[in-house]
């Protein structure tokens, strides 16, 4: 536990947040979402040996510094309700705004379940600003409520990561009342991916905080323990973050750490250039089909409830050009299969975490002899992976590749229609064949632990509401 974590104090904020989980109605769910002020001394750390590509990294605490930071906490309204799981994210800010994207992409399990998650603003950009791109700071946007807030710099975001987690576990401090925790697991996607990695590697087996990590959509190397991607150099963001020294997460992890990645993760973004294994604590999964970003974390996921329509489900997920930052060259990935797959992801970590089996082995996707893309199968979909019925039984072509338009649309991967006379042959008796085999290779996927059987009814009239395309 880090040695600064008693020190902390933890203040409530009154009022809703200005930045709230999405647009849920969290109070029909049985949720609330609090925010809390979290001030103390933080420390930073230095590394103790060589960074080296296999990931044993040993680092020690450097140098002290105060911070006053947020988090954000959803969590059941009846305390009996709680799992006693908590999920806590690492904030991401690359676009940046102080957001929580895997909140977006999990939160109708975590609802089912009764989990309690953390939203944790730790690092700088988040509070101040100055990141990829200039954004919806939290100072920015309500000067009111967040002037208070000081960030010394993400040198010391690995330790305030590490306060909160520490904060959870104090009876004396934790906000969750007769809610006392049992498993930590944190989590965090993409910029925030990054620095997990660099936590994993360096200051988990001295903070000894969280018992299990889901990794989510990471790049070719960690971020350096002064909070920054390691990169060098001109050009644009994902040549950036690719061109870095290809770097594993250790294969003896302290706790269970699950990888999951999409094909812009493992090829745009370099995640697969590491050529990360299978371990006693660690298990990745890449999906095929999959874009980092993709229509249920811009549109669907906001108000995905799970009560609406499977009509209305269906026309949120829809391909689309337009994003909160500009417009794509084509339409977006428009394939589900990133929200459903990290759901049985995230199942499956918590049930290894509790003691129980390991999550499936998968297989790694099919790469281009230069590495440069997926080998495709005769529809144009990626082969290898994680399998789904969304390339297995296909209506589109589904990537993670070949998108374009502003800073971040490379991330969003790309959705093309199959020609009606290639519909024909694949499905000749129409909807009807076209939901026996959709149905047949999602019942592989559940049988396999990739998809969960809860969603199964949802997935098949979500699939029929879309038919053909």
């Amino acid at each position: 536990m880090s040695n600064t974590s008693k020190q902390a104090t933890v203040t409530k904020l009154n009022g809703p947040a200005p930045l709230p989980g999405g647009l849920l109605d969290l109070a029909s769910l049985g949720y609330i979402e609090e925010e809390y002020i979290l001030s103390g001394e933080a420390n930073s750390y230095a590394l103790t040996s060589e960074r080296t590509a296999d990931g044993k990294w040993s680092a020690k605490p450097d140098r002290f510094a105060p911070y006053v930071t947020r988090f954000t906490v959803r969590r059941p309204i009846d305390p009996a309700r709680f799992s006693g799981t908590v999920a806590v994210e690492w904030n991401n800010v690359s676009g940046g705004v102080d957001m929580s994207p895997d909140w977006t992409l999990l939160h109708r399990h975590h609802i089912r379940r009764g989990d309690i998650h953390i939203g944790v603003t730790a690092q700088k950009v988040g509070v101040d600003g100055g990141g990829l791109v200039e954004g919806l700071h939290l100072k920015k946007i309500s000067p009111e409520r967040y002037g208070t807030l000081s960030h010394p710099g993400d040198a010391w975001s690995f330790d305030i990561y590490s306060q909160v987690g520490a904060i959870l576990r104090d009876p004396a401090k934790s906000p969750f009342g007769a809610m006392s925790p049992q498993r930590l697991i944190a989590i965090g996607e993409s910029q925030s991916a990054i620095h997990l990695i660099t936590y994993i590697n360096a200051i988990d087996s001295i903070a000894r905080v969280f018992d299990g990590f889901f990794v989510h959509g990471r790049g070719t190397a960690g971020a350096s323990l002064e909070g920054m991607f390691r990169i060098s150099g001109g050009g644009d963001v994902a040549t950036l973050i690719n061109q870095a020294k290809p770097e594993r997460i250790r294969e003896d992890s302290r706790v269970p750490v699950l990888v999951l990645q999409s094909e812009t993760d493992v090829v745009t973004l370099g995640g697969g250039r590491p050529h990360q294994l299978d371990g006693p604590r660690l298990r990745l999964w890449e999906i095929s089909g999959a874009a980092h970003a993709d229509t249920y974390l811009v549109a669907a996921g906001s108000f995905d409830d799970g009560r609406l329509s499977p009509e209305r489900f269906a026309e949120l997920l829809k391909p689309t050009t337009q994003l909160p930052f500009g417009v794509t060259n084509s339409p977006i990935n428009a394939g589900p299969q990133q929200h459903y797959v990290g759901q049985a992801a995230f199942e499956a970590l918590d049930r290894w975490v509790r003691g129980g089996a390991a999550p499936a082995v998968a297989g790694r996707l099919g790469l281009s002899s230069d590495r440069s893309g997926c080998e495709l199968d005769g529809n144009g979909n990626a082969l290898g992976g994680v399998r789904t019925p969304w390339v297995d039984a296909p209506t589109t072509v589904l990537s993670g590749m070949g998108q374009g338009g502003g800073v971040f649309g490379f991330l969003f991967g790309t959705t093309k229609p199959i020609d009606t006379a290639k519909m024909a042959n694949l499905y000749p008796g129409g909807k009807k064949d076209y939901i026996a085999r959709f149905t047949a290779s999602l019942d592989n996927a559940i049988a396999k632990g990739f998809l969960l059987s809860a969603d199964r009814d949802e997935i098949i009239a979500v699939a029929s509401a879309a038919f053909p395309a």
